[in-house]
């Protein structure tokens, strides 16, 4: 079986890519390489440089022509959306469009759109977990595209009878993420501990989210071919962490000594975040095997030997 990974040269995407591979699937990558990086791209696997906009993208779906597509390229920037709102829709909505039109025409069976569950259910109250069902209520022009797109993706259920799997994340971290970007704490918080560099915690550092490991998520991945037809699923732990304790466990699995600098908070961010992933436990069969302890030793590893400390 085939199956055609945007944004197969990024964080999650290349993972994805590689657990594919290894799984035996004929795997093609298309990725403009703004954000992904060419050492990420598995050389079993079939690359192309491209943008999702891009009008030619059509030669490579008829070329190609994939069973599945899994949807991983875009815009992931909270800032850039809010100050870039055009180029954000641009690429997550007219950059969606054109692979779905691409997906109607070669007869696509099957869509995995990775979705948002943070940035669509908005503040999440103390003990509890947003499901499903809970209201949608994106703040960000980011979590608007990633909630219209979900909606698109209904249309063309309903209109063209296209199959279709939402995963909305949680926080995932885990190797390959980018240090150097705006989202992605955790990756943040370690590359500077490892170059000795003091990372900065934004408000009190009481903002709490739910962290989910990237091999839990290509597993999800990975069931969602097969299973959920046409759902929205959640995929995350329920289980909340400070991004004040997360800078003290990684404090104490590095050796960093330093304390964090605090900064202003940041307008519009979210305190509390915590997905509830029961129905992707009951649907997919999945459930997350990592836990944050486990999770951040493992990606200390990764961290240490790419930049060989």
């Amino acid at each position: 079986m085939k199956i055609l990974v945007t944004g197969g040269a990024g964080f999650i995407g290349s993972n994805l890519s590689d657990r594919l591979i290894k799984e035996g699937y004929d795997v093609v990558v298309v990725d403009n390489l703004a954000s992904g990086r060419p050492e990420n791209i598995n050389p079993k696997g079939r690359f192309y440089q491209m943008d999702i906009r891009d009008k030619n993208l059509s030669s490579i779906f008829e070329k190609e022509r994939p069973d599945f597509v899994s949807h991983h390229a875009a815009q992931i920037d909270v800032r850039r959306s809010v100050t870039d709102p055009i180029f954000d829709a641009e690429v997550n909505v007219i950059g969606t469009i054109n692979i779905l039109e691409n997906c109607r025409k070669y007869g696509v069976k099957r869509v995995v759109f990775a979705s948002s569950g943070g940035v669509l259910y908005g503040e999440v109250e103390k003990e509890k977990k947003a499901k499903e069902d809970f209201p949608t209520r994106p703040i960000s022009p980011y979590g608007i595209t990633k909630l219209c797109v979900e909606k698109y993706l209904k249309f063309y259920q309903e209109t063209y009878g296209m199959n279709s799997v939402i995963l909305r994340y949680a926080n995932v971290y885990g190797r390959r993420q980018d240090p150097f970007g705006e989202a992605g704490v955790v990756a943040i918080f370690i590359q500077k501990m490892l170059k000795e560099e003091t990372p900065t915690i934004f408000g009190n550092g009481s903002q709490e989210r739910d962290y989910v490991y990237v091999d839990d998520v290509v597993e999800a991945n990975l069931s969602a071919l097969s299973k959920g037809d046409n759902c929205e699923l959640n995929i995350g732990t329920g289980v909340t962490t400070s991004v004040q304790e997360l800078f003290l466990q990684l404090q104490k699995i590095i050796g960093f000594t330093k304390k964090p600098i605090y900064d202003q908070e940041r307008p519009g961010e979210l305190q509390r975040s915590c997905l509830d992933a029961s129905k992707a436990k009951g649907l997919l069969g999945w459930s997350p095997k990592k836990n944050l302890a486990k999770g951040l030793i493992e990606t200390v590893e990764c961290f240490r030997k790419k930049n060989d400390i």
